[in-house]
């Protein structure tokens, strides 16, 4: 299984994350694109630091709203969204071909991965907007009990489907995330995380209701969580890195 992270989510003078720390533990990088967060600057940074560690270069539009970072859902008619996920997209990897590094993925960031997993035509047209722009990047979406609904759903689009797990994440009985609000939703504690990277390794996340199968090809831990980096140490004892 690889790893990704949320990664370049500083602006300006404003840092977070800590990506020179957690690029060299991951397999995967979702770069921000200047909607929630990044600038041209923090890109170029990061795609060069993603390059230097063999690191796979991937996109992570998301609603334009730093204020929020990206993490308060947007009442946007769909084509906008389309259009505004496109011109993030572009951005990055207009910094990236101007570097002679590769574009490999899109995952969206946040709120709007979070309404394109509950709302089938919103994942559609996202889907179709990333094939229109670029048909070789792979697309992220989350593993879920509706995996095999959702491949058949976007087979259309001829996209490669990356299915992901979260391992810093406590699930809801649905197989979705439970909501940051809900105390214990996050997971910081590197043994927590183990635990719980076990079990999804096994293929199964623990749920309110009991354990729900999940079929992974790819790990998230999010970049902005302040154990990122101890948690990532502990993933790594479990997942070892390909060579």
């Amino acid at each position: 299984m690889l790893i990704n992270c949320d990664m370049g989510e500083s602006y300006g003078p404003w840092e977070k994350g800590a990506d020179e720390a957690v690029m060299p533990l991951i397999d995967q990088a979702n770069i921000a694109c200047g909607g929630h967060a990044g600038d041209p600057d923090t890109m170029a940074r990061t795609l060069r630091l993603a390059a230097e560690h063999g690191v796979q270069a991937g996109a992570h539009p998301g609603y334009p709203d730093r204020r929020n970072f990206g993490r308060l859902q947007l009442d946007w008619p769909v084509d906008s969204l389309v259009l505004e996920m496109q011109a993030q997209i572009g951005a990055l990897r207009g910094v990236a071909s101007a570097l002679g590094i590769p574009l490999r993925h899109v995952k969206p960031h946040g709120a709007l991965y979070l309404a394109m997993m509950k709302d089938d035509r919103l994942l559609t047209r996202l889907a179709e907007g990333v094939a229109a722009l670029d048909p070789t990047l792979a697309f992220v979406l989350q593993a879920t009990p509706e995996r095999e609904r959702h491949a058949a759903m976007l087979e259309h689009t001829e996209l490669t489907l990356a299915f992901e797990a979260f391992a810093d994440r406590a699930y809801a009985a649905d197989g979705r995330l439970q909501a940051r609000g809900i105390d214990g939703a996050v997971l910081s504690d590197a043994d927590a995380v183990a635990s719980h990277v076990a079990n999804l390794l096994d293929g199964f996340v623990e749920t309110p209701a009991g354990p729900l199968p999940v079929a992974a090809e790819t790990l998230c831990v999010h970049g902005d969580n302040p154990s990122a980096t101890a948690v990532l140490r502990r993933i790594r004892e479990l997942v070892p890195r390909k060579k």
